[in-house]
């Protein structure tokens, strides 16, 4: 069932149910070429899933699903991706393609999903060919796009209305955190259904939390890219200072990365901002997006955000640069 080893089996007694669980973790063993990085595994019965968009972040999300036992049937628009995927993911238990995200959903006790924006969500979920016509009342549909939260609450409504439960489910940690198995999970829902879902997405995460009612994980998103971008707009300032000043700025991040400025973008990306190099990740485009949608709901829910206009105008300045895949760091481009 594992593509991997068994490192160790312990018996865990659950005080407040009074029950022994068996617990045997799994390492998985990846090739050279693998689209995933070796992940310890904790064991959870095998499960039918489906994974609804294979990009940068679904792809590897899907082949960790696969590789930590589950049966995997995927559905992408590129039905050559699809085919990729199970080629790569072969060795998993029973892993499918299928042509039509329907078709991909039925028999799945939980359909996980990863796509572009609202308008993408909305055509691989509804309709006659899309996932809620395929799933079984009692089925979970779990959502990893980084959408608005009114997306969230419409197909939270209209999953209900067929038995079906949905966790809207954005992530945080980008390619390389799906890659690795170590994304960060932020969920609005139901607890019940989300308990459910739990074990099973820790194949591709390092957290996985509950944040409130459907759209809560939309929101808490929004929170996340808020705070990134100022981060990033700071960051490309004080580098931008440094390197005018006439300073060694690689010296200078070692120094300030040990005090009150270190933050994950100054350890991650600051020495790539001074060697001008943004092919790491996180796009421009992708970034506007999801700044868009704060922006959106700011309006709605009457939130000042200025900083943020202000830093989503500069990612525009970047993209008449040309930029529209450079990494988010790509805002000192402007600065140079």
């Amino acid at each position: 069932m594992h593509r991997g080893k068994s490192l160790y089996t312990f018996d865990w007694l659950h005080n407040d149910q009074f029950k022994i669980y068996h617990y045997t973790f799994f390492q998985f063993q990846t090739s050279a070429m693998s689209s995933i990085k070796p992940k310890t595994y904790e064991s959870t019965p095998s499960v039918q899933v489906s994974f609804i968009g294979l990009g940068v972040m679904g792809y590897p999300m899907a082949g960790h699903l696969a590789s930590a036992g589950h049966a995997v049937t995927v559905y992408n628009r590129s039905s050559a991706k699809a085919l990729a995927w199970t080629k790569e993911f072969a060795t998993s238990k029973a892993p499918k393609s299928a042509p039509t995200p329907r078709e991909a959903a039925a028999g799945s006790h939980i359909v996980f999903c990863c796509v572009g924006n609202d308008d993408d969500l909305r055509s691989v979920i509804f309709g006659k060919d899309g996932a809620l016509a395929g799933m079984k009342p009692g089925s979970i549909l779990v959502d990893h796009t980084t959408a608005s939260a009114n997306v969230a609450r419409e197909i939270y409504t209209a999953a209900k209305a067929l038995g079906v439960e949905f966790i809207d489910a954005p992530v945080s940690g980008g390619e390389a955190g799906a890659q690795n198995g170590l994304l960060t999970v932020m969920c609005g829902g139901e607890s019940t259904p989300f308990n459910t879902v739990s074990p099973v997405a820790m194949a591709f995460s390092r957290a996985f939390t509950l944040m409130g009612e459907s759209g809560a994980g939309q929101l808490t998103k929004m929170v996340n890219q808020i705070c990134i971008a100022g981060l990033v707009q700071a960051l490309s300032e004080g580098v931008a200072f440094g390197a005018q000043a006439g300073l060694d700025m690689n010296l200078v991040l070692d120094v300030i990365g040990k005090g009150a400025a270190q933050s994950w973008q100054m350890d991650n990306r600051g020495k790539t901002m001074v060697a001008d190099q943004f092919n790491f990740g996180f796009a421009v485009d992708w970034m506007r997006k999801d700044l868009g949608l704060v922006m959106d709901e700011a309006k709605r829910n009457g939130a000042r955000v200025p900083v943020t206009a202000l830093v989503d105008q500069f990612y525009a300045d970047v993209q008449k640069m040309g930029g529209n895949r450079w990494d988010t760091s790509s805002l000192i481009k402007r600065l140079k």
